[in-house]
């Protein structure tokens, strides 16, 4: 399952000026939130979660929301997609890969997922 998204790293930055990391908190964990040194980080962790949400075939709400999906890095800092027990278990999830970019102003993320 294949799932893509893309947005205005503005978007984020605005949302973050208006309401600090607070607005980061919507749809990050603390753990991620460590993780976020620019609005252009922020921006791609979250079209990684619209796009491994798409893969689903569900979008963001009840069945798979924003702190179900989480984001690690690896020592080289390239992202590690995993999710909650919940989502691994109701979508029989077996692998998840991820690769992100920024440029131009955007973000894009692409998530593919292999089911047992």
């Amino acid at each position: 399952m294949i799932g893509v998204d893309v947005i205005s790293i503005e978007r984020i930055k605005k949302m973050h000026d208006k309401f600090g990391e607070k607005a980061y908190k919507k749809f990050l964990s603390d753990e991620e939130i460590l993780l976020v040194k620019k609005c252009e980080t922020a921006a791609g962790f979250w079209a990684v979660k619209e796009a491994a949400s798409k893969a689903l075939g569900t979008g963001i709400g009840k069945s798979c929301s924003f702190h179900d999906i989480i984001i690690k890095k690896t020592k080289k800092n390239a992202p590690v997609l995993s999710f909650s027990q919940k989502v691994q278990d109701s979508f029989n999830l077996k692998d998840a890969h991820v690769s992100i970019a920024h440029d131009m102003g955007f973000a894009i993320a692409i998530v593919h997922l292999e089911k047992y």
